[in-house]
C-alpha cells in the first residue's frame, strides 16, 4: 500500500532524441502549433466580426475551431518541453488534467461534426425551412449539448482512473498522458475501465458517424437531383470542407480508440496521435478558408480594413 503513494509523477518518452534532433523537432512542432492556434483563432475572429459569417454553419465552425485549439494545446506544449528538457516528467495531477481536457475536446468535436452535418442537411434538403429550423436558440442549445455530451461521456472512466493505484514503473511510452499507456501502468485490474473506454468510444463515434452518414446520404441524393451542373457544384462546395475534415477525424479515431485493448499497437497510436492532434488541427484552418469563398472574401476585407486602419494611425 505504501508503494502506491511513491509514484507522484510520470516520465513521457514519446521519441528518445539527441539534443540536436530534439531541437529540430521542437522548432518544427512549435511552428505547427503556432500556425494551428493562430489559424483557428483567425477563423473564430472572422466569424465574430464579419456579418457574412453570421450563420449557423459558421457558428458551429467557430466552436469546432475552439475545440481544435483546446485539443492541440492540451498535448503539444508539454511535448515541446520534452524535446528540450532532459527530465521529461509530468505530475500525476497534471497527467490527469491533460488527459481529461484532451478527451473532452475530442469527444465534443465529434458531436459537433454530427451537428454540422445536420445543419448542412437542413440547408440543402430543406432550404426554405432553414431559417425557421436552425434558429439562434437551437444553435446555442446544440453547442451546449455537444460540450455537455462530451463531459458526460468521459466522466465515468475519468472518475475510475483517478482512483487507480500506481506502484511503478512510471514511464509512459507516449508524447502525452494517453489513456492506454497510462492504464497499463496501474497496479490494478483495468479490464472494466478498458471496457468502459471502448464502449464510450464506440457509442460516441458510431452514433455521431451514423448521423453524419445519414445526413450526407440525403444531401448527396438531393444534390444529384439538381438539374444544372453549376447548381450541383455550388451545393457540393458548401459541404466539401466539412466532409474532408470529418473523414480525417473519424478515420483516425475509429482506428485508434474503438478497440477493446490498445496495448499491442502503442507505437502506431503515437503516429496517429500526431496526425489527430498536430496535423489535422493544422490543416483545418486551411481547408475551411481556402475552399470557402465567403471565408476568403471575409479575410480579404478584414485585412484591407486592418491595413487602412494602420495607415490612418501612421498618418496621424
Amino acid at each position: 500500500m505504501e508503494n502506491w503513494t511513491l509514484v507522484t509523477e510520470f516520465i513521457l518518452v514519446g521519441i528518445p532524441t539527441t539534443r540536436v534532433v530534439g531541437g529540430l523537432l521542437f522548432l518544427a512542432f512549435l511552428l505547427a502549433y503556432l500556425v494551428t492556434v493562430l489559424g483557428n483563432t483567425l477563423i473564430i475572429t472572422l466569424i465574430i466580426v464579419d456579418y457574412r459569417l453570421q450563420s449557423p454553419m459558421y457558428f458551429f465552425l467557430s466552436n469546432l475551431s475552439f475545440s481544435e485549439i483546446l485539443t492541440t494545446t492540451c498535448a503539444v506544449p508539454k511535448m515541446l518541453e520534452g524535446f528540450l528538457s532532459e527530465k521529461k516528467t509530468i505530475s500525476r495531477g497534471g497527467c490527469s488534467v491533460q488527459s481529461y481536457f484532451y478527451f473532452l475536446s475530442g469527444c465534443t468535436e465529434f458531436i459537433i461534426f454530427a451537428v454540422m452535418s445536420y445543419d448542412r442537411y437542413v440547408a440543402i434538403c430543406s432550404p426554405l425551412q432553414y431559417p425557421v429550423i436552425m434558429t439562434g436558440s437551437l444553435c446555442v442549445r446544440l453547442v451546449i449539448l455537444s460540450w455537455v455530451g462530451g463531459f458526460l461521456l468521459i466522466l465515468p472512466s475519468t472518475v475510475l482512473k483517478a482512483g487507480l493505484p500506481y506502484c511503478g514503473p512510471n514511464v509512459i511510452d507516449h508524447f502525452f498522458c494517453d489513456s492506454a499507456p497510462l492504464l497499463h501502468l496501474a497496479c490494478a485490474d483495468i479490464r472494466i475501465i478498458e471496457l468502459l473506454d471502448f464502449l464510450s468510444s464506440l457509442v460516441l463515434l458510431i452514433s455521431s458517424l451514423s448521423l453524419t452518414v445519414v445526413s450526407y446520404v440525403y444531401i448527396i441524393s438531393t444534390i444529384l437531383k439538381i438539374p444544372s451542373g453549376q447548381g450541383q457544384r455550388k451545393a457540393f462546395a458548401t459541404c466539401a470542407s466539412h466532409f474532408t475534415v470529418v473523414s480525417m477525424g473519424y478515420g483516425i479515431s475509429i482506428f485508434v480508440y474503438v478497440r477493446p485493448s490498445q496495448k499491442s499497437s502503442l507505437h502506431l497510436n503515437k503516429i496517429l496521435f500526431l496526425l489527430s492532434s498536430v496535423i489535422t488541427p493544422l490543416l483545418n484552418p486551411f481547408i475551411f478558408s481556402l475552399r470557402n469563398e465567403t471565408m476568403k472574401d471575409a479575410l480579404k476585407d478584414t485585412l484591407a480594413k486592418g491595413q487602412s486602419f494602420l495607415k490612418g494611425l501612421m498618418s496621424t
